[in-house]
């Protein structure tokens, strides 16, 4: 059982491309990526870092390549991952093209800055050679001379102008396998680029609200910008970008997904704010869940309601449900219907069993209908 959206997102029809193995754009789902914060010529802790945000559900992870060691560690890094890599270039178009031999999926660059014609036919000869796709990356904080001196500022009119311009230069090179970014850290000013970039191309959008700020300031704020955003049908991948560990980012960015109905992971719990009527310490439950939760993958929804003004309700519309009762014992629902009773002082362990046993019933299900399938196919 789950939500379903009020009001169905109309998404913005782009062009599809490549990272890897992750389709971007067109009708591909909304991909979640972060960026790693360990030195990349440090190879085994890029790695490690990697791999965790792995396990939060990332779908694509990007690397800072600013030294020829950087990008020579690239190659075990793509080596040893599961996800696509994409290396981030400034200014230095050797380095691009070192990315692309040593296995990168994708070269955030800005063409305009990679320097002379020449250099950029390079680059894009690298990308297209190894198969990689391109990222042109602008940002509000670091816009070209030119625009500045005509825009006076950073405005959405320059950042979508510093994103065609760049993009001319890789068509001019017949090549289209790119999607664009233009961030900003204000809110306003990045959601009303992405709005305006939208409008005049179809080429796939990676969104994003850049230096958000920590983890509670830049959570709200990418919630707020990135949340509009795909409300409105714009973005065909993104990164939540906190001062915090990259699989933070993860958590956040498939928080944003799943509060829109875009996509689902893992367990969906919907919990009271708490109040004197609780029957036991919603707070505490929810946060104790939360991570003994956190491995599950398939969508599965819990309500923890503290009272039962509100808990039987909720419960109609998850898997599994909590309702607080009197006397220490608990109201369980299974499906949306009445259960059985569980006393507090073993409800967490009995919630985590309810969630993986429903875990192993979906799993089981889709197991037995994919074999059906390939037998009908196979007759």
């Amino acid at each position: 059982m789950s939500y379903r959206p009020y009001q169905m997102i109309t998404r913005r029809k782009s062009r599809q491309i490549m990272v890897g193995k992750v389709p971007v754009g067109g009708d591909a789902p909304i991909s979640v990526q972060t960026m790693t914060n360990t030195p990349t010529e440090d190879a085994a802790a890029t790695i490690a870092q990697i791999r965790r945000a792995e396990v939060a559900g990332v779908d694509i992870v990007r690397v800072s390549c600013p030294t020829p060691e950087s990008t020579a560690a690239l190659a075990e890094i793509c080596r040893e991952v599961n996800v696509p890599v994409v290396a981030d270039i400034h200014f230095h178009y050797r380095r691009a093209i070192e990315a692309a031999k040593s296995g990168a999926a994708c070269l955030r660059i800005n063409p305009g800055n990679i320097g002379s014609a020449e250099r950029v036919k390079e680059v894009v000869k690298a990308a297209r050679d190894h198969g990689c796709s391109i990222r042109i990356g602008v940002n509000a904080g670091s816009l070209e001379k030119h625009l500045l001196d005509k825009y006076g500022e950073p405005n959405p009119e320059a950042l979508v102008e510093s994103a065609l311009w760049h993009a001319a230069h890789l068509q001019d090179n017949d090549f289209h396998e790119f999607k664009i970014s233009v961030k900003a850290s204000d809110v306003f000013l990045a959601a009303a680029a992405y709005q305006q970039l939208a409008e005049v191309c179809d080429h796939p959008l990676h969104i994003g609200i850049t230096e958000a700020g920590g983890r509670r300031t830049g959570t709200v704020k990418s919630a707020v910008g990135l949340g509009s955003l795909l409300w409105a049908g714009i973005g065909d991948t993104m990164r939540v970008s906190l001062s915090a560990e990259p699989e933070e980012e993860v958590h956040v960015g498939w928080e944003i997904l799943k509060s829109l109905g875009i996509r689902h992971r893992g367990v969906k719990i919907i919990s009271c704010p708490s109040c004197a009527r609780q029957g036991f310490d919603v707070i505490k439950t929810v946060a104790t869940l939360e991570d003994r939760l956190a491995h599950i993958e398939t969508p599965v929804t819990l309500s923890i309601i503290g009272c039962v003004v509100n808990g039987p309700g909720e419960a109609l519309m998850t898997d599994i449900g909590l309702t607080g009762g009197g006397a220490g014992r608990h109201m369980i629902y299974a499906s949306g219907k009445t259960d059985h009773t569980i006393d507090e002082a073993g409800m967490v362990d009995h919630l985590v069993r309810l969630v993986e046993g429903k875990v192993a019933q979906i799993q089981a299900a889709e197991a037995a209908a994919k074999a059906e399938a390939a037998k009908q196919a196979a007759e």
